[in-house]
């Protein structure tokens, strides 16, 4: 990340523009948090199962070949009726109106829904057959009666055509791709439709919807307090009075406006800022004395394969998730196969530098620690300590860092089965002091596998790190298992490999190790690097590589002790990823201080 532009004040009206607001639930110190404007709510019918892992596929790999597009700011949906006005007072008898609805049209609603590809040169979406839509649409029309009846609303239903968009607003140059990419969805597979209430705030309809990718603490009183994960709101209107490098947004958060450097965030998805309140699956029956599933292979298929997106009773309002996540709370399937993925702690040479080993260690190879976060002692090495060179360990902090995270999985409840990791020093005291947090230091054991260290081609120099043996390891009590095979012993590593072939690695290595723990366990926690946490799920989900180039991208900004989590998709052999057990782990620099050079007076 670089750092933010040089501030040119070239106008002073933004230093008394006022804030803007916005009204949701969880604010605190938004300036405008009682003012009495309602929200923008929409019906849509969702996509769940199969069919849904397909189109988000599409969704994937349409926008890493061709960019984005405008289909890109919303999920996969067919729009039911138009946005509408709704009180706060009264999103309760919404969401029964919505329930009420769903219970009468359960029985005729068309499963499977019959849809057929469309294409023109700006658009390329899938239509709902005529007689099938005429019956949603009379469901639609049902919601509405009931919303005026229960909320004191009036929802105008959607009179066009139904269908699902996939692309609109896009190069012509782009046409044959993503037709292409369109044509290989399969539409047979099977699927749910579940009937969702979303809204939105209307004061930012018109507003780019924007990510926060790095925290950044304002220097002047105009500025605009960022916190990474926060959305902010920009709109094109006040960008006028800009300094070059700088935009005007509104924080999600908070509800204020201030001025931000262009580079601290990225663009985001319209939807990505919604409310959820509340979804009804035309699948499923409400859970009663006696109730039982609908019959039949096909909705037992789809019920078991439940796919990104809603849970199938009415649950409360709770903000969406990233279309790229799926809510464990709200999935009703039984509990699946759990996979996490956590990059090593903080490491020594990152920290002080490549010329850390002088500093440490004397000319007879004898360590001393120059700083309280360095180790008070490092395991002996039968290379000798230069090997530390290519293979540092993890500073103190580095330590404390792995045990908050199995102390949080702890207190999660979250059970491991089984852990494995690279052979990299890093991540094998990473690993065994998350099971120290876990406080199953003693009863696992670490499994160390080759084929999860990172891409060759980043190791510098002509060979690979001289990686302490598991015999080692264990010596130095860091709970190794020493009876373990490895899938990919470390003389099948190359030398400088290329990113397809990393990537073919890091896939079948974790076939392999899920494959083995498929019988014996029900969760495998993998600590490795940050590039693992992309290369070792992402196959896992049915989803291409991306580039190398994005590929770079995304594992620049991954953290130390980043962490995610997938859950197996029963009978389907796919994974999803879903929001981890555990919160993020988030701390600041803290500079070398000398009080001599800084307190010291002559």
């Amino acid at each position: 990340m670089s750092s933010p532009p040089v501030r040119k004040f070239t106008s002073l009206s933004l230093l008394f523009h006022s804030p803007l607001g916005i009204r949701l639930f969880s604010h605190v110190d938004d300036p405008f948090l009682d003012d009495p404007l309602p929200r923008e709510y929409v019906l849509y019918l969702r996509p769940t199962g199969p069919l849904a892992t397909k189109l988000f596929e599409y969704w994937h790999q349409s926008r890493q070949v061709c960019g984005k597009n405008k289909a890109h700011n919303i999920f996969p949906h067919i729009t039911l009726c138009q946005f509408f006005m709704c009180e706060d007072s009264n999103v309760g008898g919404l969401c029964e109106a919505l329930q009420n609805a769903v219970s009468r049209w359960r029985e005729t609603f068309p499963l499977p829904l019959p849809l057929e590809l469309y294409t023109s040169s700006n658009f390329i979406g899938l239509f709902v057959e005529e007689q099938s839509a005429e019956i949603i649409k009379k469901f639609a029309a049902d919601f509405a009666s009931e919303a005026t009846s229960k909320a004191d609303v009036h929802v105008e239903p959607h009179k066009k055509q139904l269908h699902v968009t996939l692309a609109y607003h896009f190069q012509p140059s782009h046409q044959t791709v993503l037709e292409k990419l369109a044509r290989s969805v399969d539409l047979k597979l099977g699927c749910d439709w579940v009937a969702a209430v979303y809204s939105r705030d209307i004061r930012f309809v018109n507003h780019e919807t924007l990510r926060v990718m790095y925290p950044y603490t304002p220097q002047n009183d105009d500025e605009l307090e960022l916190v990474q994960g926060d959305y902010i709101f920009m709109s094109p209107s006040e960008q006028s009075n800009t300094s070059e490098g700088w935009i005007y947004g509104t924080s999600l958060a908070t509800g204020c406006s201030g001025l931000l450097p262009e580079n601290y965030i990225a663009k985001a998805d319209e939807c990505d800022t919604w409310v959820f309140h509340g979804s009804n699956s035309f699948l499923a029956v409400a859970a009663s004395a006696g109730a039982s599933l609908c019959d039949g292979a096909f909705r037992r298929r789809c019920q078991e394969e439940q796919g990104p997106g809603e849970a199938l009773s009415l649950p409360t309002s709770v903000i969406c998730q990233p279309l790229s996540m799926v809510s464990k709370s709200s999935r009703s399937c039984p509990q699946k196969r759990d996979l996490y993925v956590c990059r090593h702690g903080e490491r020594m040479d990152v920290v002080f530098g490549k010329h850390w080993l002088s500093q440490c260690f004397d000319a007879k190879g004898n360590y001393i620690r120059s700083n309280l976060n360095m180790p008070p002692i490092l395991p002996p090495r039968s290379g000798g300590y230069r090997d530390y060179e290519k293979d540092a360990p993890i500073t103190v902090f580095g330590c404390a860092q792995a045990r908050l995270v199995g102390e949080a999985l702890l207190e999660s409840k979250s059970v491991i089965d089984y852990v494995y990791c690279s052979p990299s020093l890093r991540c094998v005291q990473t690993a065994f002091n998350i099971l120290k947090g876990l406080q199953q230091g003693n009863q696992k054991k670490v499994r160390v596998e080759p084929g999860l260290f990172e891409w060759t081609k980043w190791v510098s120099g002509n060979t690979l790190p001289a990686w302490m043996s598991t015999e080692e390891l264990a010596a130095a009590d860091l709970g190794t298992d020493t009876t373990y095979r490895p899938h990919l012993p470390a003389s099948k590593l190359g030398i400088s490999e290329s990113y397809e072939t990393y990537i073919s690695r890091s896939c079948q290595v974790m076939r392999d190790i899920l494959a083995e723990c498929k019988v014996k366990g029900n969760s495998v926690l993998i600590v490795a690097h940050a590039s693992s946490l992309e290369a070792c799920t992402r196959q896992l989900q049915g989803l291409s590589a991306r580039n190398s180039k994005d590929f770079v991208q995304v594992v620049r900004k991954i953290p130390y002790l980043g962490f995610c989590a997938c859950e197996e998709l029963e009978d389907a052999g796919i994974w999803q990823l879903v929001d981890p057990p555990i919160l993020p782990l988030t701390h600041g620099p803290n500079h070398s201080f000398s009080w001599r050079d800084i307190l010291y007076q002559d």
